[in-house]
């Protein structure tokens, strides 16, 4: 993790709209979080996630509403976001708009790590924090599952609906908020990472009025942006961590080749392989470690049978899971997951 990481201008705006569509003074919360107003012109500008973890505090005090966040997704355009609400909205399917989202994430928010995958009919979108900067995860899940559903909603022309939404936090004071927002979808809190769960044929569902030209045109902005992000000086993370990010955003079901792990961060495999033993590490190393921490966080979830675990790691079989899973614990996936299931006295 770091705590240099960044949001885009355009993501901290529509935070300014959504306090000040609730009667909040714009110009005062930029003078109280250090944040000049003119930096928020340049639609490509960078805001430091640590002023904007500031602005969410100022934003509800100033407002008196503690489910500002929420209602993001309510007060603004959820396609205004950015060159990645573009790119998603030109897609053909929403299935591909989300595998967008997941691509460029680190656009809106260098914070926040999305990646989805497939699960028999259901596919799970997740969100993990990635920045040390962000104090306050509530708000930070809150709005962005707020905004994605809503832009989902817009994209499609049809009431997208979730059938859970996770939360890796305790359970606040105003549930009621978060239940009215994600309606029909069952809330959960204290949860082991935060989700979004959809029936999957919600995947097939075309976007209204994508253009195919227009999205070459905004996928080639992204990839520009999303290149100097990746290469700005001083302000990346470890090597290694970043292979750790890019193996959880490939991990959908089959192996991450070291290929295509170098490919994501732009560098050769022989390069890649270097520059990670002078980190004491090597990509298997961390490829099992990222793997390790998955499987003991979805053996905590009632929700995946361990053959679905064993599918989402990428292992070819499930007794190679098990096998695997023995080494790294002592234990069998079943009998590690009776043991964290099993009710306390």
């Amino acid at each position: 993790m770091t705590t240099e990481d960044t949001l885009s201008s355009g993501s901290f705006n529509l935070i300014l709209y959504a306090a000040r569509q609730r009667g909040a003074d714009s110009s005062a919360l930029c003078q109280a979080v250090g944040i000049d107003p003119a930096v928020l012109q340049n639609p490509d500008g960078r805001v430091p996630i640590r002023a904007v973890q500031t602005l969410w505090q100022e934003a509800v005090r100033a407002t008196g509403e503690p489910d500002l966040p929420l209602q993001v997704g309510e007060l603004i355009n959820p396609l205004s976001m950015g060159v990645v609400s573009y790119v998603m909205m030109h897609c053909p399917t929403l299935g591909k708009a989300i595998e967008k989202l997941c691509q460029y994430q680190d656009i809106a928010c260098e914070g926040v790590l999305t990646a989805g995958w497939l699960v028999g009919d259901r596919f799970q979108l997740s969100l993990t924090l990635t920045s040390q900067a962000i104090r306050y995860p509530d708000y930070t899940f809150g709005s962005e599952l707020s905004v994605y559903q809503s832009a989902f909603r817009a994209m499609t022309g049809q009431k997208v609906v979730a059938e859970e939404i996770r939360f890796a936090f305790p359970e606040p004071p105003n549930r009621q908020d978060y239940e009215r927002v994600f309606a029909p979808a069952k809330v959960e809190f204290n949860a082991t990472e935060t989700a979004l769960v959809l029936d999957a044929a919600w995947l097939e569902t075309p976007i209204l009025n994508a253009n195919p030209s227009l999205f070459g045109l905004f996928e080639q902005h992204a990839d520009e942006l999303l290149g100097k992000l990746r290469t700005k000086p001083d302000a990346s993370p470890a090597l290694s961590v970043r292979v750790k990010q890019e193996i959880f955003a490939l991990l959908k079901g089959e192996e991450p080749a070291l290929a295509a792990v170098a490919d994501g961060l732009a560098m050769g495999v022989r390069t890649l392989q270097l520059h990670l033993k002078e980190e004491g590490a090597t990509y298997q190393q961390l490829l099992d470690e990222v793997r390790h921490d998955l499987a003991v966080r979805h053996l905590r979830e009632p929700h995946f049978s361990t053959t679905d675990i064993a599918y989402l790691l990428g292992f070819s079989e499930p007794s190679v899971f098990y096998r695997t899973f023995k080494k790294w614990t002592g234990s069998t996936p079943g009998a590690f997951r009776t043991a964290v299931l099993r009710p306390t006295a």
